[in-house]
């Protein structure tokens, strides 16, 4: 059999552990070393970069971690394969040949352009490509906004295709997060276009590794059972020649590789039970997991479809303007005093509220009634502002908070002072017929196309289901009805996440909400119980939103996707937790009526 290829991730995002390279490199076999630097949000960051200073527009940091690990990587064959390049994979290629040549060392590097469609868009436009917003269906052309960045998310073959030609490194643009494990394996094992199942368990491994240690205990619900969280080890997957992987990370590291880890980070901002790349269609549903030993855990069974047509493209605009105070209300009456600061606040302003083009106001009661501390008795009211006109959220706004500083309710102080207002953007997630999209690699003076994947295998398209098969549920149909007797089995009042756990993060203006059990009882009764109308009656802020339900019977979870949680995105959401980080925690606080014979031990 063919030896397994042993890809690692050192990064999760712009940011993460600078040491993290240097650590899977030293740390044990490796064949490829990747790492996703391009968040949603990252995108806009390095427009603003690349606003300052044409040449910047990429991940620095990784420039700096190639200066410390290429010599390594170069004596052992290890690939370097990156999205980092961002909105300059030009440009970054070539401060990596710079740090290269400072050391000594001569790689071939390659990168792959074409996501960038910015200097696209009309004629996009004039081809009959409407760009509407994906999520609320609005048009671009009738925003009369101009974009800072129109990057399409590509796929792995162009990274394949710079391998085959004898790169070292390989540096993108906007490549899906799973490209980055998708290419290499491709290439290594000489996958074709159309091997569906393959390409699908690919992109599973690029998925589960693609955010570093959120795999290998970070962030996990369940994190009193990870050992060493205070630095986990980054993960490795060993993709096999048909597609299957081992999830895992180097022997002496910090945290935990389990099929729970695992399961969290495959929930982790999907959007149903099919995840759709450049190169394939993946079956969620199809997804099973196995423990493989310490630190191990086998991924396989996964089933592809043919590439959609289409590809995603993410656009950021400018929206803006904002600035937030936030009053603190200390002690009794706080209802009543967090009323008179906002008719304070509006009279004081020309216009008042409608001044301004959105105004978010938000009361948190964080106090506590007999408080044993100052801080118990402290709630925050929260004003955000929002305007295209800068000077208005400036001090015009913030100075009059500040002025009712010895007029208004006993106990008044404020989180800051005044302060100018910032900038804001929007994302815009459309689709573009995936031919309209150039896919380009460079090595050396040779400039190769990368023809789109094929859409369809020549079959009849039907896939027969495999496990339970898949589940489409906006509502509650697939929800069952009680089993096993509980109905009548005695009940106690616990948090939810005594028995559950979640994992859940943004995608664009929408949250996402993963949650497993951890055994076959406990998934027929949270597949009965957790409904989108309970979901809605545990979580008030969803009651007015669209809220989608997706069941993963083979990984025992569901899938919610919560459309407009959060806006117009990170950049713009004005919620306290802009990316939803912790609305799985929050979900897993509540607490419901739980059969006794479903709880683990005493709690």
């Amino acid at each position: 059999m063919t030896a397994p290829l042993r890809i690692a991730n050192c990064s999760g995002f712009y940011g993460d552990r600078r040491s993290a390279a240097r650590e899977m490199v030293d740390g044990g076999p490796v064949d490829v070393l990747t790492g996703d630097w391009l968040a949603e949000l990252t995108m806009l960051i390095l427009a603003k970069d690349k606003l300052r200073n044409p040449d910047g527009g990429y991940a620095r940091t990784f420039v700096a971690q190639m200066a410390e690990v290429l010599g390594t990587c170069l004596a052992r064959g290890i690939k370097v394969v990156a999205n980092a390049g961002g909105l300059n994979p030009a440009g970054c290629a070539a401060a990596v040949r710079t740090v290269a040549a400072e050391a000594g060392l001569a790689p071939t590097i390659a990168w792959v352009e074409g996501d960038d469609l910015l200097g696209r868009l009309d004629e996009l436009r004039a081809a009959g490509v409407p760009l509407t917003n994906l999520d609320t269906g609005e048009s671009l052309e009738d925003l009369g906004v101009e974009p800072l960045t129109a990057n399409a998310y590509l796929g792995g073959w162009g990274i394949a295709e710079a391998l085959r030609r004898g790169a070292d490194v390989v540096v993108t643009g906007r490549v899906t997060d799973a490209s980055v494990v998708v290419g290499p394996a491709a290439w290594h094992f000489g996958w074709g276009r159309t091997d569906w199942d393959r390409l699908a368990g690919a992109v599973v491994a690029g998925h589960v590794i693609e955010c570093g240690t959120q795999c290998t205990g970070g962030n996990y619900a369940f994190f009193g059972e990870v050992p060493g969280l205070e630095r986990p080890g980054f993960p490795l997957a060993e993709v096999h020649e048909d597609g299957s992987c081992v999830i895992t990370k180097h022997p002496g590291t910090g945290g935990l590789v389990s099929v729970g880890t695992v399961t969290a980070q495959l929930l982790y901002e999907i959007q149903g039970p099919t995840y759709a790349n450049p190169d394939v269609v993946v079956r969620l549903d199809t997804v099973r997991l196995a423990d493989d030993g310490p630190d191990r855990v086998r991924v396989h069974g996964v089933r592809g479809l043919p590439a959609p047509a289409d590809t995603k493209v993410a656009l950021n605009y400018l929206g803006g303007w904002r600035n937030t105070m936030t009053f603190e209300l200390t002690g009794l009456d706080i209802e009543a005093k967090a009323a008179l600061a906002e008719r304070t606040l509006w009279s004081l302003l020309p216009g008042g509220r409608d001044a301004f083009d959105a105004v978010d106001v938000r009361l948190v009661r964080s106090d506590r009634e007999d408080p044993a501390t100052n801080d118990d008795a402290v709630a925050h009211l929260r004003v955000t502002v929002m305007d295209r006109d800068q000077a208005r959220v400036g001090r015009a706004f913030s100075n009059p908070v500040i002025e009712m500083a010895l007029a208004s309710y006993p106990g008044f102080f404020t989180t800051s002072p005044p302060s100018e207002g910032s900038s804001f953007g929007v994302y815009w997630p459309t689709l573009v017929p995936a031919a309209l999209v150039p896919h380009v690699v460079v090595v050396g003076d040779e400039r190769i196309a990368v023809a789109p994947s094929p859409t369809h295998d020549g079959g009849s398209g039907e896939i027969e289901p495999v496990g339970h098969g898949l589940v489409f549920s906006g509502s509650d149909e697939g929800a069952v009805e009680v089993a096993g007797g509980w109905d009548r089995a005695a009940r106690r009042p616990v948090p939810l996440g005594r028995l559950i756990g979640a994992r859940s993060g943004d995608k664009g203006g929408n949250a996402n909400l993963g949650v497993w059990a951890r055994d076959d009882t406990a998934w027929t009764w949270l597949r009965a119980t957790l409904t989108v109308e309970r979901l809605r009656e545990l979580l008030p802020e969803l009651r007015e939103l669209e809220v989608q339900r997706h069941e993963l019977p083979e990984l025992r979870a569901l899938n919610f996707v919560v459309v407009g949680l959060l806006g117009r995105g990170v950049a713009a959401s004005t919620r306290s937790d802009p990316q939803a980080k912790g609305l799985g925690e929050y979900l897993r606080a509540k607490v419901v009526d739980i059969p006794e014979p479903l709880l683990p031990g005493p709690l």
